[in-house]
């Protein structure tokens, strides 16, 4: 005999798969398509303009905080710690409905690469830094004898020299930030998320709206976690930085 938990447990189970194969619902995807399509390519383009934003800032507060300048790396902790410790979430909502109050009002696409860009670009902001400071200090140094300036030693001789080391995690930043380009959908962003959660509160069909977002989703993130894997496996067999025997003038 079946307990009560068994009987809606297989009851459940019957209504999901009857819902899920039923014709009539996946034709009315199909006719939505264009939807769903136009959402993906909103997620894109957040996701790419947001990743550019991301490494733009990145790169300038990672320097910053491995900079020797105390008041830079002030300002690049605070960046940091803000971004780092406060919810992406909280982040949008600020600029959604904050903003107006300041007289600052933004359509959702631009706050949804801005958001992107500021929260991620806080966690590259750390990849940097990371990376600059697994170069031996030999190498600076190097570079100050050589005449080089600060900017000029970080573009010409440290950051091309960390890419071994950062790649890894700033391919796995790019695929958590496609991720999180759903957090649109709270402020009828235009994305994938918004346009899957739209159409399924329209028609009532939440398994198929929302199991065609994750696998549009699933699409664009596979590839990026492959390559985090891959970047992975051949950091581990690349050759150690530059020594410093090597001087800075040989790198540039």
């Amino acid at each position: 005999m079946k307990t009560v938990i068994e009987y809606y447990s297989l009851e459940n189970w019957w209504y999901t798969m009857e819902h899920l194969f039923t014709l009539k619902r996946w034709a009315s995807l199909f006719e939505s398509r264009n939807d769903f399509i136009s959402g993906l390519w909103v997620t894109l383009q957040v996701a790419i303009l947001g990743l550019i934003l991301a490494l733009l800032l990145g790169t300038i507060f990672g320097m910053f905080s491995s900079a020797k300048n105390t008041f830079l790396r002030a300002i690049a902790r605070v960046y940091v710690e803000f971004f780092q410790n406060t919810p992406l979430l909280i982040q949008v909502f600020f600029y959604y409905n904050g903003l107006p109050y300041l007289g600052i009002v933004l359509n959702t696409f631009t706050i949804g690469i801005i958001s992107i860009g500021l929260y991620h670009g806080a966690y590259i902001s750390e990849v940097i830094r990371t990376g600059i400071l697994s170069i031996p200090k030999g190498q600076s140094e190097a570079a100050s004898s050589q005449g080089f300036n600060y900017i000029q030693m970080m573009i010409y001789i440290i950051l091309p020299q960390t890419l071994k080391v950062i790649l890894p995690p700033l391919a796995n930043q790019a695929l958590n930030l496609v991720r999180n380009t759903s957090v649109m959908a709270i402020i009828v962003g235009g994305d994938l998320m918004y346009h899957a959660d739209s159409w399924a509160t329209l028609y009532d069909y939440h398994i198929q709206g929302y199991l065609t977002a994750g696998i549009l989703f699933f699409i664009l993130c596979y590839p990026l976690s492959k390559l985090v894997a891959y970047l992975e496996l051949r950091s581990k067999y690349a050759p150690a930085p530059l020594r410093d025997n090597k001087s800075a003038k040989e790198v540039a």
